[in-house]
């Protein structure tokens, strides 16, 4: 399901001065007339959706999915009595939420749970999350989920401001936190970001920080957003909370990239809402660095509230019986002899048929953000690989009926439904292959530029050693690492007949190509620079729909620097060194008209 507008992620900040450099250029990125509000609420911790009400009642509704498309839970957001079917509001209007289980009703979930012998949920989140996704809506129903609105993105205006949108859908009768405060400067801000860390705890649902908003719709338009972020928005993550435990025992596991990690195993604890019995150590230098031992008292903390890691050692109180750890010396998943790679901290196993790899990559490769193969779950991957009936991703496209059939809890429903998500996978396009393939420092950015610049696999897979580095150099943000691993991927000996198979067995799409727009505009390029009277974003859309190019940076060739307030003296020196032409919104929007400049 395509959202109204994609869902972005928050930038985040952790102390005072990250938040006073925010406020900072909150102001430099607005008119020097514009005296900015902010808006602080609550980051609640659970799963966030987007939700469509047309002519007062609820149509859809779906997950952040990638962040441009989600599944459709309309069905289980019909049934959270927090959620009103029916406003009093003419107009469109898409919202977004975030949906949250209180405590208290985890707590009885896990009674119910704990007397049907069931295993149970860690944290709030997850039971959220998990249930959020469920086919059956009398579930959902029963775990008692609800959405609390956080933000307005489209349809008529409630307001001229953020926090009076959330008081307008308060009084149509729509859930909101209500513990938004105004603050006018950053003391302010900070009180208010220190009130909610202290009053968290008393709050019914989780939340791991605050979120502070530009509060003006109309100076949020203005300062727009990069590529990843809002520039209107920062989120205050709260201090991590620690607690203190035992270690039990100290294990190795292995990535899907071989690398080998030590674990803590711990003494069940409660930590930031979850009952925490693992926890990260790293590598072998941050064991011999904390001096680690089986039996030691230990801290632990979650690294940015989600990874549990080992942070401090109680040496003072042991006890004499504590025992060493030092790493494995063979993989102890396969028994290869392990490799140390000069300058890297990393103990790696080279064994590419090493089963807990094999698990990790088709695990990887099957994730929603990747293949989508949205039935084969951690569990059936295990048996896969245990009976060897896969080997790597390739092994998926040429499995049967029969050997699905043949495993633990799989009937023919179940197996036929399996195979289908996996056929249905070959329909993925390039960059999403390339994303699941895991190829060093190719994120889900990247492969989709590295996919558009191949267009399909077969083109990519018929580039020689030259033509990868000529074509991959070339992509925009590609520096020598990045280009270096594609190559050496392409190259390998082992991934090369993978990815030969996997064109053979027809998996993925071509890459669609961005159609380059004809218009007044084409053959210039440009970069746009200081504080615009719009949203930069759509300076840059009205320049490419007339066939231009948009630059980060000026370099050689570029035509024109559009600039607004407070330009940068070492943007004028650059266009001033290449002989780019400045003009000023007034003589790009006559540019833009299709008029001679």
């Amino acid at each position: 399901m395509a959202h109204v507008v994609p869902m972005t992620s928050l930038d985040n900040t952790y102390d005072a001065d990250d938040l006073g450099e925010f406020v900072r250029r909150v102001k430099d990125g607005l008119p020097a007339s514009a005296d900015p509000v902010f808006c602080v609420e609550p980051k609640l911790d659970g799963a966030s959706i987007e939700i469509l009400y047309r002519n007062g009642r609820l149509e859809g509704g779906s997950t952040r999915g990638d962040g441009l498309t989600g599944e459709d839970v309309t069905l289980n957001l019909r049934t959270m009595r927090s959620l009103p079917l029916t406003i009093d509001h003419a107009g469109p209007l898409t919202l977004r939420a975030e949906v949250v289980i209180y405590r208290r009703d985890l707590e009885r979930i896990n009674r119910e749970r704990a007397a049907l012998g069931e295993s149970l949920f860690a944290n709030p989140r997850n039971a959220a999350s998990g249930a959020l996704r469920m086919l059956d809506p009398r579930v959902v129903a029963s775990r008692g989920l609800r959405a609390v609105v956080w933000q307005v993105v489209e349809g008529e205006t409630l307001a001229k401001t953020h926090s009076g949108a959330l008081a307008r859908l308060a009084e149509l009768g729509l859930p909101t936190a209500r513990k938004e405060r105004i603050c006018r400067n950053l003391e302010e801000l900070l009180e208010a970001v220190q009130g909610l860390d202290a009053a968290r705890r008393d709050f019914p649902y989780e939340t791991d920080g605050a979120v502070i908003k530009v509060d003006e719709f109309s100076q949020q338009a203005i300062l727009g957003a990069t590529a990843k972020f809002p520039r209107w928005a920062i989120a205050y993550k709260f201090g991590a909370e620690r607690a203190t435990t035992r270690v039990l025992d100290i294990e190795v596991g292995v990535g899907r990239t071989g690398v080998l990690t030590p674990v803590a195993i711990l003494e069940p604890v409660q930590l930031a809402g979850t009952v925490v019995s693992r926890a990260s150590l790293h590598n072998e230098q941050i064991v011999g660095q904390l001096d680690v031992r089986i039996g030691d008292e230990v801290s632990i903390e979650k690294a940015g509230e989600i990874i549990p890691q080992v942070v401090s050692v109680a040496h003072a109180a042991r006890q004499g019986q504590e025992r060493s750890f030092s790493m494995p010396t063979h993989c102890p998943s396969c028994g290869t002899a392990v490799e140390r790679v000069p300058g890297e901290v990393a103990v790696r196993c080279p064994n590419p048929e090493c089963p807990e790899q094999v698990k990790g990559a088709i695990f990887h490769f099957s994730r929603r953000f990747a293949m989508d193969v949205d039935r084969l779950g951690e569990a059936l991957i295990e048996q896969l690989v245990a009976k060897k009936a896969v080997h790597d991703v390739a092994d998926l496209y040429v499995l049967t009926a029969e050997t699905l059939e043949s495993l633990e809890r799989m009937g023919k429903k179940s197996a036929e439904n399996v195979l289908a998500s996996i056929v249905r996978s070959k329909e993925q396009t390039l960059d999403r292959l390339l994303t699941g393939l895991g190829i060093e420092h190719v994120g889900q950015v990247a492969a989709r530029q590295l996919a558009e610049a191949a267009g399909s696999l077969e083109t990519l897979l018929g580039w020689d050693d030259a033509e990868v580095v000529a074509h991959v150099s070339a992509i925009a943000g590609f520096g020598p690492k990045l280009v270096e691993s594609v190559r050496s991927f392409l190259a390998d000996a082992v991934k090369r007949p993978l990815l030969e198979r996997l064109r053979d067995l027809g998996v993925s799409r071509p890459q669609p190509r961005a159609v380059l727009t004809e218009g007044p505009l084409s053959g210039s390029s440009f970069c746009v620079t200081g504080v615009l009277s719009r949203r930069r974003e759509d300076v840059h859309a009205d320049i490419r729909a007339r066939g231009g190019e948009v630059h980060d940076k000026i370099k050689q060739g570029t035509t024109y620097l559009v600039i607004g307030e407070k330009v940068g003296k070492a943007k004028l020196d650059a266009a001033k060194k290449f002989g780019t032409k400045i003009l000023t919104e007034a003589e790009l929007a006559t540019l833009l008209e299709g008029n001679s400049g």
